[in-house]
């Protein structure tokens, strides 16, 4: 594992999670790798249900996104286990929930109530439409989300159904504007003293990043579709199959078109007006689709990307997860570091990002072993509860 000399820029804070699953858990993550004290609320016995989640034989999800927290357990659906937390918040900076709208009022642990106790208390909420709207008491998942936020809708090929990406990236983007909203408004607090709460919907998450889509329809009633590997109007862009692999070329900016082009030893294809422009190679876009991958087709990966370094066109191999694991850059800036876990031992997992040089970022703690592993230190020690009550709260299944 690796230990920041630095305890991290966000050390003095205390964080307590009681989301489940990818959204809220996923924004603690990210504070919690910033330094954050994050105190994960779990359910008694079963936990957090990413603990189960993952693909392959092993479920190694939880690994990542629990590192660098402490666990306690506690029932919030009876009044003893609102209670507890309720203690537990009132120590904290910050909280993170992604409950169903009204879920928190229902317990008893609105905003307006934390907020009258607490005037400086950070809550970022995460939801699916969002804590206002018509919508706001629906259930939403983050391919809910990516779906309303236009997402779904352009991805995949043309004569198919939408597709997925492959990872939950609705989930991932309301975590990081979550994340944001919370920076953001320790900042406000710092000049004011005054905290509040952050609204991350996950559709409008979605949406941030759908860059011209909106605009360009209410503009002209342009409405992208599904344009499997390429962005239409965008070009060169696009992996092409060599004689071993696949290689991803951006030649998209006509000054790069030109290097692509001597690097092709068709230095006049730079200046022809077929695609010396963006607007010419977006017209011509098949063709010279076409016209690479024959060219990329005759040679290996290796050949390929050699000339790519040597003309200066941005590209790059297709990676999955063990092409990361042994590529020498991912190595030497220790992207990807080896935690020692409780449940697996020695585990490789993306390290943290972004990278601050004054207080690094950093594996501090591998994830919990199990829901509640820190009761006796956090109720016992930061509440001052007596181990005989702790007894008590368990056998009462309130912890």
């Amino acid at each position: 594992m690796t230990s920041p000399a630095s305890p991290g820029a966000l050390s003095d804070l205390r964080v307590v999670e009681l989301g489940q699953l990818i959204a809220g858990p996923f924004c603690g993550q990210l504070l919690g790798d910033m330094g954050a004290d994050v105190i994960k609320v779990e359910p008694p016995v079963t936990g957090d249900p990413m603990r189960e989640w993952g693909q392959g034989s092993e479920k190694v999800h939880w690994e990542v996104i629990g590192r660098n927290k402490r666990s306690v357990s506690a029932n919030l659906r009876v009044p003893e286990g609102q209670a507890l937390v309720r203690r537990l918040i009132a120590t904290a900076d910050v909280l993170i929930e992604n409950f169903k709208p009204g879920t928190l009022e229902k317990w008893g642990m609105g905003p307006d109530k934390l907020l009258a106790e607490q005037p400086g208390l950070i809550i970022a909420r995460m939801s699916g439409y969002g804590q206002t709207g018509p919508y706001s008491d629906r259930a939403g998942f983050g391919g809910i989300g990516e779906a309303m936020g236009g997402w779904r809708y352009i991805v995949g090929e043309p004569d198919r159904p939408p597709s997925r990406m492959g990872v939950s990236i609705g989930d991932t983007l309301t975590a990081s504007y979550g994340c944001m909203g919370v920076l953001a408004a320790l900042h406000h607090r710092e000049r004011t003293g005054q905290g509040q709460v952050i609204d991350a919907a996950l559709y409008e998450s979605v949406l941030q990043v759908m860059e011209g889509l909106v605009p360009e329809y209410a503009a002209s009633g342009y409405i992208r579709e599904r344009s499997g590997s390429i962005l239409p109007g965008v070009a060169p862009s696009n992996v092409y199959r060599c004689k071993d692999g696949e290689f991803m070329i951006g030649a998209n900016k006509d000054s790069l078109w030109k290097r692509l082009a001597a690097a092709m030893g068709r230095p006049e294809l730079g200046d022809d007006p077929r695609y010396a422009t963006h607007i010419a190679r977006g017209d011509n876009q098949t063709e010279l689709d076409e016209m690479i991958e024959a060219w990329t087709g005759a040679l290996s990966v290796d050949e390929v990307e050699a000339l790519m370094i040597e003309y200066s066109v941005p590209a790059g191999r297709v990676y999955r997860a063990p092409d990361m694991i042994a590529d020498p850059h991912f190595q030497a800036r220790e992207a990807i570091i080896e935690v020692e876990t409780e449940r697996f031992g020695p585990l490789k997992m993306q390290s943290s990002f972004p990278r601050l040089s004054g207080t690094p970022s950093g594996v501090r703690r591998p994830a919990p072993s199990r829901p509640g592993q820190h009761n006796a230190e956090i109720y016992g020690g930061l509440l001052g509860i007596e181990a005989a009550e702790l007894e008590r709260l368990g056998a009462a299944g309130v912890i």
